[in-house]
């Protein structure tokens, strides 16, 4: 080894100086610091024993002193701005904090938590509270300089140290207003105004939730988060200040502060979940304190006028889904003192100032406002909140006139939206009329109320000339003699739900005390008022194969024969349990649940999320037990909204198999169990819930399905299951006695397993029909070469190509091929469509369709995709929502009377939804193109669906809608241009999108070549 080493060079040095203690056998002798102590002279002092690292009675007496100062007991006070106080808040933050908390809060006794609290004392103003955050921010710069490792690095633990401080610091409900006192105990006014304006942007600008969101999560990242932190979450901040704010609002407060409470208020509306905070404030100062129920009053006139309105709408919207949260309203007595109540607390809100009372007004007479999907309650809440004030009653009266008799009003807003401006106009018309009724005989003998009587019963909406009628009998009975008075003799006037509306002139609320709502869980859900005219006539056997009639009877039939039926199986023999083999008897559960049989027992599995086989046996138990007790007795009428709302917001916390399924068929079940007011709640739901994206799709999807069944078209086989064995017949008499399937979708009524939802349900049935819609177009437009019935993209555009060179403007008649083909073409058959009666026609449309698309152009107007809004115009559940609203319409069918309402509202839906998908597939590759071409197929699917149900009444709709055929038109023809698609049997989105684009517009063009006449009358003037 010794060969293996070569010496490269030598030096020398000078012998060192052994030390001391190697030349002495004498003991060591250590350097002990000396113990630092604090003896309370200054504030000097105190910064340089923090900053030489002292011992905890030392750390504990520098704490006291500071805290004296904060109570005053001294002249210096660190709350208050100085180059001192400064330097101690950071000595506090990055240095006492880090290598001090573990020690100030281990343990759990009092003395212990007092020195916590001393600590927080002198943190407990607004540059202790931005030291804190700074030091935050820097630690979590720090951490993604290097993400690797977080798990060994120090700057994991001060995060969470910090974070706790800040979380402790923040927690009392008084905390913002001993902030604010150190401020304002200043006596110089030009440090108080710039504080004052830290102090706002500190606790309203989000700065403390993001942050502590930003360092939760790095916590969690690196396996270190022990429990969520208040702050980090946007309700419960929202909360922490309603509770803040609540507590500082005194009737004895100045009016400095009480002005600095309504900026923090209107900052704090610019926050996520803002209108926690105007409920919060609304309830109780106004609701609950009885004693100073005008103190609320005198912090709502500090507002600004714009966050006078966003509250005013909250407060609306707390009272109609509280209090009122019926969608419609009885009109019994003991439902008038809830509803006085409510008229009390918005007269007490407006006052008398004339801006509050403007926007009541604009909310009962705008658009889009008075309470949409709501019950009538709301309206004539707010009515009698105005009907003292003579001057705006009548201008109530005069905007609701004007607006009922607009056309393009009646034409073009949602009937939901009509039916409640209707409702206001009748309240203040009997309001009126009390107070002058000379006024209101003057304005039924205007041109404004002749014009909108004719301009109503001239509409083809049938629910408009309902309306129409009703208000004018209505009105002519209060001003009209009883022989000279407007009657049109008409069955439709004679409905329970004519004289409803005709009775709300006779209507007159007071204003009542407040207290019925100061007990939101007592009031009992209200009742109907308006019937929906004649008693609706039994649903379809398809749609209710899961309610058997009570009282069948049990007949014994001997059979002839004596041989025994070769279809009867003997049971097999029971197989051993597989628990029973485990080796450990200790692992055999023995009290396994048992599958709920009645309602309540299901909604207590549900609610047990901490037990497996409760969730796993409710789950697979609900489809059939809900449809099984729909309709014996009241289980499911009673409960129905509390499983809806458990079965929403399930969580798949077992990932069980076939979740997703059994949650969606669940869901279905409640709908068809109760179509009429759970379609209505799940409308209701996907647009006022606070639910994720996947919850507020499977909602769409439920609505979907349940009314493809409730029509007959796919009539799920868990209705089959649920029926009891007497109701069906031996499946050798049953095969010839079954009704022909369904025409399109999936798992239709012939089916004689259980199939699980796929998971693009809807999807695949608007492919269908999709298929359904182009086939005969398809079909005849195939080239010779390629077979009679092929559905190639080639030929297809072909002839779209051939139509556009031959065609060169609407006016332009030498085209003929549009016609010849149209001749040409042989008549589509539906086989197999049951028929549906005009009840489930009418439920489809009043429950499902009408609350679906009036909430969403409401939704439209209001945020225009920003604002709480904006998770509507997500483009995939734009797609969805589109896609379940061409399903719903085509369920409906042609016989539906409200047809011409359902397709102008579904037009105009479609005509403005474009706004989000102008993008289209020809804009740069990515997930957006394809999320916005997605959407593009989704209103092309609508417009399928459009023009398929009023394919008998093709002149019918240019009557109606030739502005609309044209805007259509040229629209369908940019997407159809601007889509890139294969010549040759084409697959993939894009293809699928420039198909459905040439069967629309192929339809749309020979509607225009076939109705020119029609379209060029309604067509003039329009550029």
């Amino acid at each position: 080894m010794e060969g293996l080493l070569t010496q490269v060079s030598q030096s020398y040095r000078k012998p060192v100086e052994e030390p001391q203690f190697l030349r002495s056998s004498e003991p060591i002798k250590r350097t002990i610091e000396p113990i630092v102590e604090f003896k309370g002279s200054s504030a000097e002092e105190a910064l340089n024993v923090l900053k030489k690292q002292p011992g905890y009675d030392a750390l504990l007496s520098v704490l006291i002193y500071l805290r004296k100062g904060v109570q005053g007991k001294h002249s210096f006070d660190i709350r208050k701005p100085s180059p001192q106080a400064a330097q101690l808040v950071h000595v506090l933050s990055t240095e006492i904090i880090p290598n001090y908390w573990t020690l100030l809060t281990e343990g759990s006794s009092d003395q212990k938590r007092g020195d916590v609290d001393i600590l927080l004392a002198c943190l407990q103003s607004i540059p202790g509270v931005n030291g804190l955050l700074t030091y935050l921010r820097a630690l979590l710069r720090e951490t993604k300089a290097d993400p690797k490792g977080l798990k060994q690095s120090h700057t994991i633990f001060n995060i969470s140290f910090i974070l706790d401080v800040l979380s402790r610091l923040l927690k009392p409900d008084d905390a913002l207003k001993r902030i604010w006192d150190s401020v304002h105990s200043l006596q110089i006014s030009t440090q108080i105004r710039p504080l004052r304006q830290e102090f706002l942007a500190l606790f309203t600008s989000g700065k403390i939730i993001s942050l502590s969101a930003e360092a939760e999560e790095t916590l969690r990242q690196a396996d270190k988060l022990q429990d969520v932190t208040w702050t980090a979450d946007g309700k419960s901040y929202i909360d922490w200040l309603g509770r803040n704010l609540t507590g500082w609002i005194t009737p004895t407060m100045s009016d400095v502060d009480r002005k600095l409470c309504a900026d923090l208020t209107a900052r704090a509306t610019r926050l996520a979940h803002s209108d926690r905070l105007a409920k919060q404030l609304f309830v109780d100062l106004l609701i609950n304190d009885t004693a100073n129920s005008n103190m609320f009053s005198q912090f709502f006139s500090h507002l600004p006028s714009l966050e006078q309105r966003k509250m005013l709408l909250v407060i609306l919207k707390l009272l109609a889904e509280t209090h009122l949260s019926s969608m419609d309203v009885s009109d019994t007595a003991e439902d008038y003192p809830v509803i006085w109540a409510a008229a009390n607390a918005l007269k007490r809100v407006i006052g008398d100032d004339e801006i509050r009372q403007s926007h009541l007004l604009g909310w009962l007479t705008g658009t889009p406002g008075a309470g949409i999907g709501e019950g009538c309650g709301i309206r004539r809440a707010a009515i009698a909140a105005l009907a003292d004030d003579r001057e705006a009653i009548t201008t109530v009266l005069e905007k609701s006139m004007n607006l009922f008799g607009d056309q393009l009003y009646i034409k073009h807003t949602p009937m939901l939206q009509q039916e409640a401006h209707a409702q206001v106009l009748l309240l203040s018309a009997g309001y009126v009329h009390r107070l002058a009724p000379i006024k209101l005989t003057l304005l039924t003998r205007s041109s404004t109320y002749l014009n909108a009587i004719s301009s109503r019963i001239a509409a083809s909406q049938v629910r408009a000339r309902f309306l129409g009628m009703a208000v004018g009998e209505a009105l002519s009975e209060l001003v009209h003699s009883k022989d000279k008075k407007l009657s049109f003799k008409i069955e439709e006037m004679d409905t329970d739900e004519a004289n409803w509306y005709k009775s709300l002139v006779n209507t007159s609320d007071k204003l009542g005390p407040l207290d019925p709502l100061r007990q939101p869980h007592s009031s009992r859900p209200l009742e109907k008022t308006k019937a929906t005219g004649p008693k609706a006539k039994a649903l379809p056997q398809s749609a209710r194969a899961a309610a058997p009639r009570p009282g069948f009877i049990i007949e014994e039939v001997e059979d002839d024969d004596e041989d025994e039926d070769p279809d009867l199986v003997p049971y097999a023999k029971p197989d051993s349990d597989a628990e029973d083999s485990d080796d450990d008897p200790t692992l055999i559960n023995r009290d396994k649940p048992r599958a709920p049989v009645y309602i309540r027992e299901l909604i207590a599995y549900l609610r047990d999320t901490e037990s497996y086989d409760k969730q796993k046996l409710a789950l697979t138990t609900a489809p059939t037990l809900i449809r099984r007790k729909a309709d014996f007795g009241t289980e499911v009428s009673s409960h129905v909204e509390e499983l809806a709302t458990l079965l929403v917001g399930l969580q798949d916390k077992y990932d069980l198999d076939n979740f997703h399924d059994l949650r969606l068929q669940g869901m279905i079940a409640v709908v068809v169990a109760q179509p009429k007011k759970m379609g209505q709640w799940f409308a209701k739901t996907f647009f006022d819930g606070d639910y994720s994206l996947s919850q507020r799709a499977s909602i769409l999807i439920v609505l979907g399905l349940s009314a493809r069944e409730l029509a007959g078209f796919d009539v799920s086989e868990y209705a089959a299951a649920a029926s009891f064995p007497s109701k069906r017949l031996p499946e050798k008499i049953e095969k010839h006695y079954a009704l022909p399937p369904a025409p399109a979708g999936y798992g239709s009524s012939s089916a004689s397993k259980l199939k699980g939802l796929p998971p693009n349900a809807i999807d695949s049935i608007a492919q269908s029909l999709s298929q359904a819609f182009l086939a005969p177009l398809a079909a005849e437009a195939a080239d010779a070469a390629t077979g009679p019935d092929a559905l190639k993209l080639s030929s297809f555009t072909s002839r779209l190509q051939q139509q556009q060179q031959q065609s060169q403007s609407l006016s332009s008649p030498s085209s003929n091929s549009l016609k010849t083909a149209s001749a040409a073409r042989p008549n589509k058959k539906k086989p197999g469509i049951r028929a549906i009666p005009n009840t489930t026609a009418s439920l489809l449309s009043t429950s499902f369709f009408f609350p679906l698309t009036s909430r969403f152009q409401a939704a439209m107007r209001s945020t225009r995709g920003g604002g709480s809004g904006g998770i509507l115009f997500q483009p995939d559940l734009l797609a969805l929502y589109l896609q379940t609203l061409g399903l719903l319409l085509h369920a409906a069918g042609p016989s539906t009377l409200a047809l011409p309402q359902m397709t102008a509202e579904l037009w105009d839906l479609v005509l403005g939804a474009r706004g989000p998908s102008l993008v289209r597939s020809s804009s740069p590759s990515g997930a957006e193109a394809g999320a916005e071409t997605g959407v593009v197929r989704a209103l092309l699917f609508a417009l399928v669906a459009l023009l398929d149900v009023n394919e008998g009444d093709v002149r019918g709709l240019c009557e109606r809608h030739g502005r609309e055929v044209v805007e259509t038109t040229e629209w369908v023809a940019a997407v159809f241009n601007d889509t890139r698609g294969g010549d040759a049997g084409g697959a993939g989105e894009e293809s699928e999108v420039k198909m459905l684009a040439a069967g629309v517009l192929i339809r749309l063009r020979e509607a225009v070549e076939k109705h020119q006449a029609v379209l060029m009358g309604d067509l003039i003037g329009f550029t």
